[in-house]
């Protein structure tokens, strides 16, 4: 038994050295990845979902470094890993973002940014984007989150090997090409609040110039409120789904990769 104990402690090791090595990447992702990554998830439940992942990631893997002899090889390894994982969870850290941006214009424009509700990260968020950002991650956990951030995850060592840092073209365009697609997202979304803010202020406006002596921002303040609330109610299905199509695509196709 001790001589087949000894055969086999090599392969084990073997699998250990390659869950840890996904583990690196899984773990740095995590941190940065909606739903499953948000602040208000606890530290243990995080840990226990990259475990996991890793369950479910290294099975699929068929070519990952193997175990170096020295520190330094092993170092080596890990931080090129750790950074990888940081690059891709941050992209898509970037759709949780547009949504803060789009709620947090919203609220602006329809004199909503003091009302403050709870927030699923560090920095509270007017209502209007604490309740955009809630539904978005719910309806996207809803439609199979936990799947996609897998095949992502697989999809991740195709675009960038184990034990490889990213590379500077990569970042550098990624980087750019997904931060102006985010704010371009977040207007989107929030586009029509600023069009009725802006016919708001432009009624106010023209019943100014013709009766000077009417306080037209007190009669108008309570119109703005309602209409903001009112406008929200109907328009939130709507631009809940054109964000989870962005998400969706991108996770499906990162970076327009072919």
């Amino acid at each position: 038994m001790i001589e087949a104990l000894a055969d086999i402690a090599p392969i084990g090791q073997a699998a250990l050295w390659a869950g840890f090595v996904v583990f690196v990447r899984v773990g740095a992702m995590m941190a940065l990845l909606p739903a499953f990554g948000e602040q208000s998830v606890p530290m243990r439940v995080r840990l226990g979902l990259t475990i996991a992942f890793v369950l479910v990631v290294s099975p699929a893997l068929t070519v990952l470094p193997s175990q170096p002899a020295g520190l330094a090889a092993t170092m080596a390894i890990i931080l090129p890993e750790a950074a990888t994982g940081l690059f891709m969870g941050l992209m898509l850290r970037l759709f949780v973002l547009a949504l803060q941006i789009a709620g947090t214009i919203a609220a602006q424009s329809t004199s909503l940014s003091q009302l403050f509700g709870g927030s699923a990260g560090v920095d509270p968020l007017p209502a209007i984007g604490n309740m955009l950002l809630v539904a978005g991650l719910a309806l996207a956990a809803l439609l199979g989150l936990h799947v996609r951030l897998a095949e992502y995850m697989i999809y991740s060592y195709e675009l960038i090997p184990a034990g490889q840092f990213p590379s500077p073209a990569v970042v550098s365009d990624a980087g750019v090409t997904e931060v102006g697609r985010a704010f371009a997202l977040a207007f989107t979304l929030a586009a029509p609040f600023v069009i009725a803010s802006l016919i708001y202020n432009v009624t106010l406006g023209v019943i100014n110039r013709a009766m000077p002596q009417l306080m037209v921002s007190f009669v108008g303040a309570p119109a703005i409120t309602a209409g903001g609330l009112i406008l929200l109610f109907v328009s939130a299905p709507i631009l809940l789904s054109i964000w989870v199509e962005a998400f969706g695509s991108f996770m499906l196709n990162p970076f327009g990769a072919p």
